[in-house]
């Protein structure tokens, strides 16, 4: 808009010819009734302004045959109100549109909502007048709305995607979209129907178009994963928890990862049998409820590809044992995405509906649309004459309900849709910066669609007008999000993402079926619970990442980023703290053995491979366990002798087992745990004595062994420490001859008075004080200069290449970074990785911390480049869940 007509209309806002609120709505949905009526009861002024006829919001849209919901109506329920509950009682499991629909013209009625709608009035452009400090709403049908805020309910799905296929206008015959469907119905009867689509409204209408049309011909781009609903009676079980304990059942509901109470599963897929792993299946696929199978039955269905390829493989059984004709069987199978990467469809009798002689499936994989006629539809090799199109194409999801309102425009005369050119960018998906005063509810960055939606609204909207009335009382009457908050929460999405399979998909979650729109996982893939947690950690710490500002108070402004840790780290972090675990210190040393060996015991097994083999071997003065880890492929294999943390007191050969079997799957190379004796029974230098008499032994029996070659060694924290003193010692006592180090958060030096000492100090596991235990335990203050016990005060040149890795929130951080800069100095090959949102235990946390994956990968990597094998992933299939 230009400076003349904005200065104009905030002119007309000034005369009293715009209507004056404090709070302006843009939707009539789910969102919106609940904004409206937790406004009006803060006692906010407020309007919306809904398109639609009638409150509903999608559902008043999508009328089309088969439209139900697919989380089930227990779930998919307002919670804010126990009589509401009481009042309302859904009739299905899976409610249809039109019972929906009557759910929240109640919710309507009940609260007295629709005096503050007004239907039929669509937002053509906001503008926020800095001179004001308020929103100026210009509208398609009547007067425009001055705002203090404006908040957007406008849905994630309710933007349709117009077709992209030529010659839509030429077409005679009737033209649907499932997304507009005519409210006076739609009779098919003895019709020549098209179906081009076949997501979510594609699944859903298929069958009914099917028992209706003389003939039905399906066109499909890509198939998707549906799974049957079993639609009937509430289930038995489930209103029972929810009548037993409603109260109870909300809140796991809010806190839970989807917004709906199941469990965290913790059985990884490798733990259970065929057998076990089947039967687990059969009772999902019996159970018709999409979030259970979709989290209920393996842990690492939805984090890695191994895990989620076994699904894949039970469903696609499924549909060959419904389908009858091969051919069309094959065509309806994905294989193009994992499981639940896109989201997967809940349905009646979808596959069954391709057995009917008067259905028609055309994979546009093969024939692609050329054109649509006057008179139907031509494919590259036939031509299909056809009375009704229906186009089941979905949405322009997430961002285009927004930027369907056109400009919005923010501070210094930004607009929106150039600000997200390149992808949305949000704080929270609830607002964006130089955008103040604006909320989004269920917006870019939030769980929203990959939630129970109905949980994630409430809480989108209790922590808005809570602050909202926060800020009333405090005097601010601006509140806006920081570009270093923005830009720090652009990067958690990033991380989150990274833990989920998403990304592998082409999907609307991702931006892929719309035409030019830019790529990028848009919701939270974090979790309903912890955004929850976020949330309220944003309030907690005085409205972190938001500048608030009033006429009559100092501004408020404290910068920063609310999650700086990997969404992996920071779960695992809160579950360490939850346990409220007895500082390790105060255990005494034999105590903290007792104590770790007692908490190993509930870890996972670590992942099958090809052989482990216990046993001993002479060390310095005594003979020292070992477990060998060899891999799958034939051999001979090069060795690693690796070493394991413990911080020279604690752990033993076995107490890195996961990290060990993943590291020799992805290098295919034999990995030789070592146990060296401990402190204090054994203090300084036993260990790094006994690591390098173990590494000249196995350097001497490798082939033994089953390996070849010369070694390479490896170790974690303390053992990272054995393995560069190794390395030194073998070159000054003239072997073995080692290939390469590999340092994973190593001790390298006694000094304790580098930032990430003190910046580090407390809050991740390893703390100052354990360190201060440990070295205490090990060796005397007199010895600790001792090159054997830090080995940055060593000679340095002539040493191995070397990869060392190092995590941003750990005491050790700096001396790891030191290390690797001096072996640099002294001319040694040597790669770093600064593993950014990590903590010290991070990488051996194997299938607890997926974002490890990919530095487990880069290590695999170095030690082969050291082993002369080239950088060829042995583990292809782990590189796709980087």
């Amino acid at each position: 808009m230009p400076d003349a007509m904005v200065a104009a209309r905030a002119s007309e806002a000034t005369n009293g010819t715009a209507q004056q609120v404090d709070v302006a709505v843009v939707g009539a949905g789910f969102a919106g009734l609940y904004l409206l009526h937790r406004l009006s009861k803060a006692g906010f002024t407020t309007v919306a302004l809904e398109e639609a006829g009638d409150v509903g919001g999608t559902w008043y849209w999508n009328r089309y045959p088969g439209a139900r919901c697919d989380i089930q109506t227990i779930d998919y329920s307002y919670t804010f109100d126990p009589e509401l509950e009481r009042a309302w009682q859904w009739s299905e499991k899976y409610a249809t549109q039109p019972e929906i629909l009557r759910y929240l013209g109640f919710v309507a009625d009940r609260y007295d909502l629709r005096r503050h709608i007004r239907f039929d009035t669509k937002v053509t452009a906001a503008t926020w007048d800095e001179s004001t400090e308020r929103w100026l709403l210009t509208t398609d049908n009547g007067a425009a709305v001055s705002c203090r805020y404006y908040i957007m309910a406008t849905g994630c799905l309710s933007a349709p995607k117009p077709p992209e296929i030529d010659g839509v206008k030429e077409f005679k015959g009737d033209v649907y979209f499932t997304s507009r469907w005519p409210h006076e119905g739609v009779n098919l009867a003895g019709k020549r129907v098209a179906v081009i689509g076949t997501g979510s409204s594609g699944i859903q209408s298929i069958p009914s178009i099917a028992e209706q049309a003389a003939h039905l011909t399906v066109f499909q781009r890509t198939p998707n994963f549906a799974l049957p609903a079993h639609n009937g009676p509430r289930p038995a079980d489930r209103l029972a928890m929810l009548e037993g304990d409603c109260a109870g059942y909300r809140e796991q509901a809010r806190w839970s990862l989807t917004g709906v109470p199941y469990p965290q599963q913790t059985v990884v897929s490798w733990q259970l049998s065929d057998a076990e792993r089947r039967e687990r299946f059969e009772q999902a696929w019996a159970a018709g409820d999409l979030v259970h199978i979709l989290t209920q039955l393996w842990a690492d269905q939805g984090v890695d590809v191994d895990g989620n390829a076994l699904v894949g493989d039970l469903i696609r059984e499924k549909i060959r044992a419904v389908v009858k004709d091969p051919d069309t069987a094959e065509a309806l199978t994905p294989h193009d995405h994992p499981f639940g990467a896109k989201r997967p469809c809940l349905d009646t009798n979808y596959y069954a509906t391709y057995n009917r002689p008067n259905v028609t499936l055309v994979n546009l994989r093969q024939e692609p649309i050329k054109e649509i006629t006057a008179s139907g539809i031509t494919t590259d090799t036939r031509s299909f004459d056809l009375d009704v199109i229906v186009f089941a194409t979905g949405f322009d999801a997430m961002t285009g309900a927004i930027k369907a309102v056109h400009p919005i425009t923010g501070r210094h005369g930004k607009s929106l849709s150039d600000v997200w050119a390149q992808g949305p960018q949000t704080y929270l998906g609830l607002t964006v910066a130089e955008f103040p005063n604006l909320f989004m509810i269920t917006g870019p960055g939030s769980p929203s669609v990959l939630s129970n939606m109905a949980v994630s609204i409430e809480q989108h909207i209790d922590w808005v007008v809570d602050r909202l009335i926060a800020l009333r009382e405090a005097g601010f009457t601006t509140i806006e999000a920081t570009e270093t908050a923005q830009a720090g929460w652009t990067r958690h999405m990033v991380d989150c993402s990274m833990v989920t399979l998403h990304r592998l998909a082409n999907t609307w979650y991702t931006g892929a079926n719309v035409p030019g729109k830019a790529r990028g996982v848009m919701p939270y893939t974090g979790g309903v619970g912890p955004y929850r947690s976020i949330c309220n950690e944003i309030v907690s710490r005085g409205m972190l990442g938001f500048r608030l500002t009033g006429p009559k108070v100092a501004e408020q402004c404290n910068d920063g980023e609310v999650v700086r840790l990997q969404p992996d780290v920071r779960l695992v972090l809160g579950m360490l703290a939850d346990m409220n675990l007895p500082p390790i210190e105060q255990l005494g040393a034999q105590g903290a053995r007792d104590f770790l060996d007692e908490f190993n015991k509930g870890r996972p097994a670590g992942r099958p491979i090809g052989e482990i083999v216990d046993g001993t071997l002479p060390g310095n003065d005594s003979p020292l366990p070992y477990r060998l880890y060899r891999p799958a492929t034939p051999g001979p294999h090069p060795i690693v002798v690796y070493f394991h943390g413990g911080g020279w007191v604690l752990g033993d050969e076995q107490s890195d087992d996961p990290f060990c079997r993943d590291m020799c799957r992805r290098s295919g190379m034999i990995f030789v745990s070592v146990g060296y004796r401990h402190a204090p029974w054994h203090r300084f230098p036993t260990a790094a004595e006994d690591g390098f008499a173990a590494t000249r032994w196995i350097a001497e029996h490798a082939a033994e062994l089953g390996g070849t070659g010369p070694v390479l060694v490896a170790g974690w924290s303390a053992g990272g420490n054995i393995a560069a003193v190794t390395c030194q010692l073998a070159r000054d006592r003239g072997g073995p001859e080692i290939a390469g180090q590999l340092l994973l958060t190593p001790v390298t030096d006694c000094t304790f008075d580098r930032p990430s000492y003190v910046d580090n100090a407390t809050g991740y596991f390893v703390t100052r004080s354990l360190m201060y235990w440990f070295w205490d335990l090990y060796c005397s203050p007199g010895d600790r200069t001792d090159p054997r016990v830090s080995p940055l005060r060593g000679k340095l040149e002539g040493l191995p290449p070397a990869f060392v890795v190092t995590c941003e929130f750990d005491p050790l951080r700096d001396e790891g970074m030191a290390y690797a800069e001096a072996l640099a100095a002294a001319g040694v090959p040597v790669e770093q990785l600064n593993a950014r949102g990590h903590f010290h235990c991070s990488f051996t946390m194997v299938d607890v911390i997926i974002t490890g994956v990919s530095g487990r990968v880069r290590m695999a990597e170095a030690l082969r480049r050291f082993a002369g094998l080239g950088d060829e992933r042995v583990v292809p299939i782990a590189v796709a869940a980087e």
